[in-house]
C-alpha cells in the first residue's frame, strides 16, 4: 500500500525558514540540491517523516506530502482515471528515482515517487 514518505514545505525565503524550523522544532536542515533544503525531523529508529523546504512555485503553494509509490507511471494513469490530474509530468531524479506531482479530486497536490537509484 502507497504511503507517504516526505513532505515539502514552500518558502518565500528559504534562509529564514530554515532558521524558522531548526529554532521552533529543532529540525537540521541543510542543502541537498540547491535550492532544495532537507529537512531531518528526529532520529531514524522514531516514527516519523523528513522532509525539505524549497522556493513556492507553480505546484508548491502549500505544504505537499510525497507518496512512494512502485511505478509513477502506474499511479499517474490512476489519478487520471480517478477523477484528479497531473500537474507536472514524470521526472527524473538522478541517482534516486522519478517523481510526479498531481492534485486529487479536491484540488489538493500530492507528489508521487518511485525509488530507483539507476534513473538518469
Amino acid at each position: 500500500m502507497p504511503r507517504v514518505i516526505h513532505f515539502e514545505i514552500p518558502t518565500d525565503d528559504l534562509a529564514r525558514a530554515k532558521k524558522f524550523y531548526e529554532e521552533v522544532f529543532g529540525w537540521q536542515i541543510h542543502s541537498g540540491t540547491s535550492p532544495y533544503w532537507l529537512a531531518t525531523t528526529g532520529e531514524q529508529d522514531k516514527p516519523g517523516i523528513n522532509g525539505a523546504l524549497l522556493p513556492r512555485g507553480t505546484v508548491h503553494q502549500r505544504p505537499v506530502n510525497v507518496i512512494q509509490v512502485d511505478s509513477v507511471d502506474d499511479f499517474i494513469k490512476k489519478v487520471m482515471t480517478s477523477g484528479g490530474r497531473i500537474i507536472k509530468a514524470k521526472q527524473s531524479v538522478p541517482g534516486v528515482g522519478y517523481a510526479a506531482y498531481g492534485k486529487d479530486s479536491e484540488g489538493n497536490p500530492f507528489g508521487l515517487f518511485q525509488a530507483d537509484k539507476t534513473a538518469r
